[in-house]
């Protein structure tokens, strides 16, 4: 693994999240709408799910709560120890533009705006810092 992927990482799993919490959030809104019940038949199979409708998103809406809450904390040390490996390098300007980039999820224009620079000088900054970063021996790989 390079530099570039392991420090993507974080975007990745970022961007994993905010899917899953897209997705609880239309399964709350599921378990909030409780269907009536139905009486046009004319009689009940034995083998039927009696649950009520919305139990079946309730169940659904816990583990992938569940699976969010352990995503959030392989991301809370996904980006601490890409914030150990952006501070071993040594030029500030490409730890910055690493740390906007890996830990804000920045894009090119806004490390631009907040640094002062051209798209031009960001990338180079960029290039260059990569190469100065070391991807740890055990890194976490998500």
């Amino acid at each position: 693994m390079n530099a570039k992927e392991y420090l993507r990482q974080s975007y990745r799993l970022d961007q994993r999240i905010a899917s899953d919490i897209e997705e609880a959030k239309y399964l709350r809104e599921m378990a909030g709408s409780v269907s009536s019940i139905r009486y046009d038949r004319d009689r009940l199979q034995g083998t039927r799910n009696t649950d009520a409708p919305f139990m079946k998103s309730l169940e659904k809406l816990w583990e992938l709560e569940n699976k969010i809450s352990k995503e959030l904390e392989m991301l809370s040390s996904l980006k601490e120890q890409i914030r150990d490996v952006i501070g071993t390098v040594e030029d500030m300007d490409e730890r910055m533009v690493l740390k906007y980039r890996y830990i804000h999820n920045m894009t090119w224009e806004q490390i631009g705006c907040d640094l002062n620079a051209d798209a031009r000088t960001i990338r180079r900054w960029h290039g260059n810092a990569l190469q100065h970063v070391t991807v740890p021996e055990n890194p976490i790989i998500i």
